[in-house]
C-alpha cells in the first residue's frame, strides 16, 4: 500500500475561513485606500452634502463680466468636478447691473451667481447673506462686513498704452503730466462707470484740485467713452485708441497675455476695488449657486485666473507675472468700495466731467 498524505476536513474548515478573511481584509484595505486616493483628489472647495443638493438641482445661472476665454474654461472646471451644467451669461458690468434690476422689478428668479465688479452696487434685498468657507483664504478688505459679496479678483486701476503707438518716455509721471499732451485729444479712452477711478483721484489730491485736474483732463485730452473695461483694453491692445486713461491693470495683462502690444504703468493714486461674487437672494438653484460661489472663491479657481492676468485676493496665490507686484508696490492704492448715496455721487460727477456736453 502506497503512503498519502491526508488532510482531516476540520483542517480544511480552518484553512478557509483563513483565506476567507484575508480576502476581507484585502477588500477592505483597497476601498480604503480608494476612499482616501478619492478624498486627496477631491478640490477643496467641495462640500459633499451641498454638491450633493447641487447636482440634483442640475443647473447653475451664471451673470459675468468675465470674457468667455476664460469664463468658459472655468466653469467648465466646476462642471467636471460638481456634476452641474453652468448657463454662463457674459455681458459688461453696466449691462449686468441693469439687467438684474429689470429682472428684479419683473419678479424674474432668472439668475443663480453674479461675478462682476457691480456686485457691491446691488440692492441688499437682491444678494444672499452667505459664509462660504473658502473665503477664509481672501485679503481682509476682499470680504464684505455684510456678507452679500467677496472679491474674486482684484482691481487695480492704472492707465495703459499701446506699445507700438506709444514710447515707454513718452509716459506722464503724474496725472498732471497728462495735461502736456495735447497731441493726444482724442486718442485717448476711458470707461463711462470709471467711478471708483475718480472718486480714488479726489480722495488723492483733495476735492477742489481734484475736480479741477479732472475737468482739465476731460477738456485737454477729450477721451473718448468706451462701455466695457475689457473692450477698452482690446482697443487699446489693437491700436484704436493710442491709451486708456485708466484701466484694470488685470485686463491690460489679459490682453497682452494674448499676444496684443499692450501695457500699463502705474501712477498715484491706484484705486482699488474687487470683481466680486454675488448669491440672489431669489435664485433658482439655490445649492448650486452656493457650490459655485465657494468655488469662485477657492485656491484652484485664484491659480486658474492668474494665467490670465487676474488678481489674486488670497494669501496663498501668487500675482502673475510678479513684475506687477513691483510696479504697484510703491503707489498710493486706495480703496474704493462703496455703495448706495455715495455710489450715485460718484457717478453724477463723472458724468458732469466726462460725458459729452
Amino acid at each position: 500500500m502506497t503512503a498519502r498524505s491526508m488532510t482531516s476536513p476540520r483542517r480544511c474548515i480552518a484553512r478557509a475561513i483563513l483565506v476567507g478573511l484575508i480576502c476581507l481584509w484585502t477588500v477592505a484595505a483597497r476601498a480604503q485606500d480608494t476612499s482616501a486616493a478619492t478624498a486627496a483628489q477631491s478640490p477643496s472647495w467641495i462640500i459633499p452634502d451641498l454638491a450633493a443638493a447641487a447636482r440634483a438641482e442640475g443647473a447653475l445661472t451664471v451673470y459675468s463680466s468675465m470674457n468667455e476665454q476664460e469664463g468658459l474654461p472655468l466653469w467648465k472646471m466646476f462642471e467636471d468636478a460638481a456634476g452641474v451644467k453652468v448657463n454662463y451669461v457674459r455681458s459688461s458690468d453696466s449691462i449686468i447691473l441693469s439687467r438684474i434690476a429689470i429682472e428684479s422689478r419683473g419678479r424674474q428668479r432668472s439668475w443663480d451667481l453674479a461675478v462682476t465688479t457691480t456686485v457691491n452696487r446691488l440692492p441688499n434685498e437682491a444678494l444672499l447673506q452667505f459664509d462660504p468657507p473658502q473665503a477664509r483664504g481672501l485679503i481682509a478688505q476682499a470680504r464684505d462686513p455684510n456678507r452679500r459679496w467677496y472679491g474674486v479678483y482684484a482691481n487695480y486701476n492704472t492707465p495703459a498704452y499701446n506699445t507700438n503707438l506709444v514710447k515707454p518716455s513718452q509716459l506722464p509721471k503724474s496725472y498732471e503730466e497728462f495735461l502736456d499732451r495735447k497731441e493726444w485729444a482724442g486718442k485717448i479712452a476711458l470707461d463711462d462707470t470709471d467711478d471708483e477711478w475718480l472718486s480714488a483721484i479726489i480722495v488723492y489730491y483733495g476735492d477742489e484740485r481734484g475736480k479741477k485736474l479732472l475737468t482739465d483732463i476731460a477738456a485737454v485730452l477729450k477721451p473718448v467713452m468706451v462701455d466695457g473695461h475689457l473692450a477698452l483694453a482690446r482697443s487699446v491692445g489693437a491700436g484704436e485708441y493710442w491709451l486708456a486713461l485708466n484701466n484694470y491693470a488685470s485686463l491690460t495683462i489679459n490682453v497682452q497675455l494674448s499676444g496684443a502690444a499692450i501695457d500699463f504703468w502705474a501712477l498715484d493714486p491706484v484705486a482699488l476695488f474687487f470683481g466680486s461674487v454675488g448669491v440672489s437672494s431669489q435664485a433658482p438653484h439655490p445649492k448650486a449657486a452656493l457650490l459655485g460661489a465657494n468655488f469662485m472663491l477657492s485656491r484652484e479657481a485664484g491659480q486658474f485666473l492668474t494665467t490670465r492676468g487676474r488678481m489674486p485676493t488670497r494669501h496663498d496665490v501668487p500675482v502673475n507675472p510678479t513684475y506687477v507686484s513691483e510696479r504697484l508696490k510703491d503707489r498710493k492704492i486706495i480703496a474704493t468700495i462703496f455703495a448706495g448715496e455715495e455710489q450715485r455721487k460718484w457717478q453724477g460727477l463723472f458724468k458732469d466731467i466726462f460725458k459729452p456736453k
